[in-house]
């Protein structure tokens, strides 16, 4: 009897410690791309602790915090991401650290500051040795409804768990993995200089409307220097708490009650500051 009972006991035990995760946690595996919050890192590869920085963590380190979106800038004709770096050497870092991590969806949004040709972008990820785990909608080259995405399990199962999209100058027809961002999203105003939060308007695409549309809280916030926004390091832990005023709780519930759902993505600077995490599990209800 006693010997049953123990072996009961480390089947549970191993039960649980098999049970699938996906992006950390069992809820998410059945649940559409589409149905998912998560908290987003606003310009992840410019790290450090000059005043125009926006995050502490390193890509990897944010990854690692617990971040699953991550936002980056493109400039000049060789697609560099500022002063941090190539683009195709941002995309090898998230390739070795997905590589390691065989049951988390990344996505990625990048933004086309230069108006460069799709064909740049396609070449970096080709380079990288990314692009093989990036995911090209049933519907290409066509838009996919925002209720036919596939679960976070399908997406993981199939081994095309990098979802990637591109604000300008996106080609679905000839490079059907960089999707058009604002054919899938609307993004709330960014640059905000009110601690308050207190807009949730849809600011890009201009006209477009909320319905069919999975959705950006750009809860990032800015100081206005002399006419020069930087971002707003002293007050990044209020900004990044989970609740109260400003909080990124409060920003979430006000978008809520407006779109009738919670953001889809909620970009922050320093994600590592606050309590992001605590945040996301509660816009999913967690």
């Amino acid at each position: 009897m006693i010997i049953c009972y123990a072996l009961m006991l480390l089947t549970l035990s191993w039960v649980a410690l098999t049970q699938n995760t996906c992006n950390g946690r069992a809820e998410y595996c059945n649940r559409r791309y589409s149905d998912v919050s998560l908290i987003g890192a606003h310009d992840s590869p410019f790290v450090g602790s000059s005043p125009v920085d926006n995050q502490d963590l390193s890509p990897t380190g944010q990854l690692d915090f617990g971040i699953r979106f991550l936002q980056g800038q493109t400039h000049h004709t060789e697609c560099s991401l500022r002063d941090a770096g190539t683009l195709v050497s941002f995309l090898q870092t998230i390739k070795s650290w997905m590589d390691q991590h065989p049951n988390e969806v990344i996505s990625l949004l990048i933004t086309n500051g230069d108006n460069l040709p799709i064909g740049k972008f396609d070449q970096a990820f080709e380079s990288s040795g990314i692009k093989p785990y990036a995911f090209v909608p049933s519907s290409s080259p066509s838009v996919l409804s925002i209720d036919s995405w596939p679960l976070l399990q399908n997406l993981i199962d199939s081994g095309k768990r990098l979802v990637v999209f591109l604000d300008f100058g996106a080609d679905m027809e000839n490079v059907p993995y960089i999707l058009d961002e604002f054919a899938y999203f609307f993004e709330t105003p960014y640059d905000v200089t009110d601690k308050n939060f207190p807009d949730c308007s849809i600011n890009r695409p201009s006209g477009a409307t909320a319905d069919g549309r999975m959705y950006i809280a750009n809860h990032f916030l800015d100081i206005d220097l002399f006419g020069i926004l930087i971002p707003d390091h002293p007050d990044a832990a209020t900004t990044n708490a989970a609740t109260g005023t400003g909080s990124i709780g409060s920003q979430a519930s006000l978008c809520e009650s407006k779109c009738g759902r919670p953001p889809n993505f909620v970009l922050l600077d320093f994600v590592n500051r606050g309590d992001a995490l605590t945040a996301q599990n509660t816009l999913n209800g967690l």
